[in-house]
């Protein structure tokens, strides 16, 4: 443990990008307590599959609190009559998450309510949505649950839209059929979240505006309207079925018939995207070099969950750490992007993402291992997130010391820089900042017993303040620590705990103004088309929203952003337009192929022959929409790209999707790296196929053309009657 800096007793103010000044908190904070559990995979603070209510994996006894201006504390979960010490049963209670409403008066939060009461009793427990009232110093707090929620599934991450309906993350099913829960992860295969959802408690009605096949996390409003939430993507092919084929694994892997059917099939194939570096069966006589893909960075959505991507379109170009592999073997132009490519400061993933409120453009949050510190790692800060601003000009700042991005090897003496971990890092309104924090530097494992566990890590909420290398580090905890005595069973195990609870997720309580609220608009060449085929746009979106169809249009897929040198940049479509850089391999596009993501992959495990719950999505050939052009003697799902390169194509909604260019002989030549999905009623514009941030592969700007793709799919449309 680095115990140097428990002794620092300064007071921080960062106004991250301003001067500092004042330290003192001006303003309520609520935050949660939780028992410790020192295990990092899968329970409820962990990066991934973090949403399950299970015993062994969130514990019970943690309650949410408030702490005023003045120092003083109120266990509001349990002035509003929730929760229980000693043994946890019936009434037992974890809580987590809380957002604080746009008045400042009330919260939502999630709790999970109740604990087995014997040894050995299996119980099943699910996260749920609670409003409180009454957060102020001589109030009674009241709380209730949110009305017409999922039931029996798992809902998390709860915060305010500007409509009064709450946006959250679920474990619900995509389309709600029950054969598809849980849905399982693209790494791990353990279970995760669904994505994004939004709710109306009064009438019920829900949507979901974003379907993740490996998970969305922490999700707010930001002051410009849009959510900003934390994204894993890890659109790869399955890394148990490789082990399975290169017999490097015995994970009972295979494919269903479908969505809707039990019946296994006697195969593990998959199509998209191209095999992993590992899978030397599958690449063997090809010119693949593998893909892997994988990094939790910020996205953006509106709040209808329409104009999804990343935030400001940001990728791994601006801000990844990792190295990426050219696509094809035989093609030198082709270049190796690494962590040292364009910018010095790079992250690996943003986690508990949070907006400055003295400067909107800036974001802060916590780049941290995957695995062994609960998320917790180096407080980053994203600069020039504003809406305004390109994807190009925005870069990372450290706020704490580099070497808090990672732990300190068992045995080793930790770097003297080395403050501890952080997570859930806050701005406050008045330029300080707070944040959990942890001074173990070392990965987490229980140094106790089952029955009796204990954690390496002591999170406490703390002020942060600013050393003489311009770093920041920890300084003064907000309350003198809350203890507790816990037992719960576990289930087979009566687990006891006694000592200081974790502190963790804090949120201002204030009130802020209510943003705008962002509504798609179509750009003006798409708007030239449609005004000159005389089709009028809101009808049209209309028709959409009746067959639950999204429109995609791409003015020219030839044109690449100029950072991508990894997937082919020398782009034509034979017989039209071309962006062509004076050398490398010329590769000709004739198809843009659309895959869908279905839940079809199974596991049985190593020693079973009864399936395991749950499910994978594999990237399947589109094939719930047949509304397209027809296509003939080409690949299926696809259209035809037109000769200025663009592309139109009626899509699918609320389902993952991803896509690739083909050659005329439907081989691929460039494809998606990311799960997208579209709302019923969308016309969804990109100008490029990786959309041209600053400048594309021939030093221009992105293209402005009236995409020809589009005037032929609504003169198709009308010659069939369908507008």
């Amino acid at each position: 443990m680095n115990i140097q800096y428990k002794k620092i007793i300064v007071a921080l103010s960062l106004a991250l990008g301003s001067p500092l000044g004042s330290a003192a908190i001006t303003n309520p904070v609520l935050f949660v307590t939780q028992v410790p559990i020192p295990q990092d995979f899968c329970t409820m603070n962990a990066t991934f599959c973090n949403h399950r209510a299970a015993i062994d994996i969130s514990g019970r006894g943690g309650d949410l609190w408030i702490r005023y201006p003045d120092g003083s504390l109120k266990n509001l979960t349990a002035a509003a009559g929730f929760g229980q010490t000693g043994l946890q049963g019936a009434n037992a209670i974890q809580v987590r998450d809380p957002a604080v409403s746009w008045n400042g008066k009330k919260a939502v939060f999630s709790m999970v309510v109740g604990a087995p009461t014997a040894q050995y009793q299996v119980k099943q427990f699910y996260w749920q949505l609670y409003e409180i009232t009454g957060l102020g110093k001589n109030q009674v707090p009241v709380i209730t649950k949110v009305p017409n929620q999922p039931a029996n599934y798992n809902n998390v991450s709860p915060t305010y839209g500007t409509d009064g309906r709450i946006i959250f993350v679920s474990d619900r099913p995509r389309n709600g059929q029950a054969l598809l829960y849980p849905q399982l992860d693209e790494y791990e295969e353990a279970p995760t979240n669904t994505g994004l959802w939004s709710l109306a408690p009064k009438t019920g009605n829900l949507k979901l505006l974003n379907h993740a096949p490996s998970g969305d996390f922490n999700p707010f409003v930001d002051s410009f309207g849009r959510v900003i939430f934390t994204q894993w993507d890890h659109l790869q092919q399955d890394q148990q079925a490789a082990g399975d084929r290169n017999n490097t694994g015995n994970y009972g892997t295979f494919n269903y018939a479908s969505e809707t059917s039990s019946t296994i099939l006697n195969s593990r194939a998959e199509i998209f995207p191209e095999p992993l570096k590992f899978d030397t069966v599958s690449l063997a006589g090809t010119n693949l070099t593998g893909h892997s893909f994988n990094h939790f960075f910020p996205w953006q959505i509106n709040q209808d969950g329409t104009e999804l991507e990343t935030v400001n379109h940001v990728g791994r170009h601006e801000l990844g750490g990792s190295y990426v592999d050219p696509v094809f073997t035989d093609d030198p132009v082709l270049t190796y992007l690494t962590a040292s490519s364009f910018k010095p400061t790079k992250i690996n993933n943003f986690f508990q993402i949070k907006q400055d409120p003295t400067n909107p453009n800036y974001y802060v949050g916590i780049d941290a291992p995957e695995f062994g510190t609960h998320a917790s790692g180096q407080i980053v800060r994203l600069k020039n997130g504003a809406p305004s601003h390109n994807a190009d000009t925005m870069t990372i700042d450290y706020i704490t010391d580099p070497t808090t991005k990672s732990t300190t090897s068992d045995g080793q003496t930790p770097s003297p820089a080395h403050s501890g971990l952080y997570r859930d890092p806050l701005v406050l309104a008045d330029g300080s900042m707070i944040s959990a924090h942890s001074f173990d530097t070392y990965q987490d494992r229980n140094l106790g017993t089952t029955a009796n566990p204990q954690s390496r890590y002591d999170y406490r909420i703390r002020t942060l303040k600013q050393l003489p290398n311009g770093k920041w580090a920890a300084d003064q905890p907000l309350t003198n620590g809350i203890q507790k005595n816990i037992s719960y069973y576990n289930p087979d195990t009566l687990v006891t705990y006694t000592g200081d609870l974790w502190e963790l997720q804090p949120v201002e309580v204030k009130a802020r103004p209510i943003p705008a609220r962002l509504v798609s608009t179509l750009a003006a060449p798409e708007a030239s088309v449609f005004l000159e085929e005389g089709v009028s746009e809101s009808a049209f979106r209309q028709y959409l929203r009746s067959k639950n169809l999204a429109l995609a249009i791409m003015r020219n897929v030839t044109v690449r952003d100029d950072d991508d040198k990894q997937q082919p940049f020398n782009l034509r479509v034979p017989t039209g337009t071309e962006t062509l850089t004076p050398t490398g391999k010329i590769y000709d596009v004739a198809h843009f192929q659309v895959f869908q993501g279905d839940q079809i992959r199974g596991l049985k495990g190593c020693c079973s022959a009864t399936p395991l719950p749950g499910r994978r999505v594999l990237a399947q050939k589109l094939h719930s929409v047949n509304a397209n052009p027809p296509n003939p003697n080409a690949p299926k799902g696809s259209v035809k790209i037109a000769a200025d390169g663009s592309v139109a194509m009626l899509l699918p909604t609320r389902r993952a999707l991803s896509w690739q260019l083909t050659d005329p002989q439907g081989n691929f030549v460039v494809r998606e790296r990311n799960w997208l999905s579209f709302q019923p009623g969308e016309i969804r514009t990109c100008p490029a196929c990786h959309g041209v941030n600053n400048k594309n592969q021939v030093n221009a700007n992105g293209p402005t053309n009236k995409p020809e793709a589009l005037r032929q799919l609504l003169q198709y449309l009308k010659s069939i009657n369908a507008i």
